[in-house]
């Protein structure tokens, strides 16, 4: 599926005024079950939904390794399966998860905990733990290995140069996955940068590949608390972003062992949080 589509704009330039087509990025709702049950609802561009359901229950911690995951696939049997979206029964819009060695009494714990909540592209998993409880779940991240300046200086142009869909509507966000030679590994665009970030993890999940330790995660935009809460989960001890970050965002960091990098733009970046793994 496309992550943009065709649209008919008016083109105001000036006192002139011209009928034009233009591109815009894809958005629609992804339904995840949980053994066949609703469990949340996610506004997303379409494509990588598997990986970006498996990153999602992942920062959720519903699952915390590929060894819990049993199967995501997309809900296609009958109509009855569709999301109905603008007038029209999408069934991609719909996928089902299924956990391993999960008893009923389990699986029926995981929604009693959940509260429903429908994520929107600009807000992730707002509100859901604070610091302490997050901190009381998973242990600081101790990643010894640095990386030089001019290196981390490169990578927001390297994701940039490869955000085909953001060049086609100037509308998505991206997430890029770095090693620490500043080789891009892996990368993803979606409306909403967390989902970017999603998708990268869920991959990497589905391939058993977590934890993320020898890695660095770059994203466009700004960083908030959710962005490095889903790097900590997977593991991640640097983060870089183009903008700034929020203040719980750099407190999380300090708190759990995240390098956190902002207004990375040319040759120049500022380090809010553990700068010892930036060398000179």
């Amino acid at each position: 599926m496309s992550e943009t589509r065709a649209i008919e704009v008016v083109r105001v330039r000036g006192r002139v005024r011209a009928n034009a087509s233009d591109r815009v990025a894809l958005e629609e709702p992804l339904e995840i079950r949980l053994h066949g049950r609703p469990f949340a609802v996610i506004m997303r561009t379409p494509g990588s939904d598997r990986e970006l359901a498996a990153g999602f229950l992942h920062a959720e911690r519903v699952i915390v390794s590929a060894d819990e995951l049993g199967t995501i696939e997309y809900c296609t049997d009958s109509a009855r399966e569709q999301v109905e979206f603008q007038g029209r029964a999408v069934a991609e819009n719909v996928v089902n998860v299924t956990l391993a060695d999960r008893s009923p009494e389990q699986i029926e714990r995981l929604f009693a905990d959940r509260r429903n909540v429908t994520t929107n592209s600009s807000c992730g998993l707002c509100g859901r733990q604070t610091i302490e409880s997050l901190l009381s779940r998973v242990a600081p991240l101790k990643a010894t290995w640095t990386i030089a300046t001019a290196a981390l200086a490169a990578i927001p142009d390297s994701l940039r140069a490869r955000q085909a869909a953001f060049d086609e509507t100037g509308g998505l966000h991206a997430a890029g996955l770095f090693t620490p030679d500043a080789t891009l590994v892996d990368i993803a665009e979606d409306v909403g940068r967390h989902n970017a970030v999603d998708k990268i993890i869920g991959r990497r999940l589905m391939r058993d590949a977590l934890p993320l330790s020898n890695h660095l995660l770059c994203v466009s935009g700004r960083t908030s608390y959710e962005i490095v809460q889903k790097a900590i989960f997977a593991g991640i001890p640097i983060v870089a972003a183009v903008s700034a970050p929020s203040s719980l965002a750099i407190d999380l960091a300090r708190d759990s062992g995240v390098t956190l990098v902002g207004f990375a733009r040319g040759e120049s970046f500022n380090v809010y949080a553990h700068a010892e793994r930036v060398d000179d």
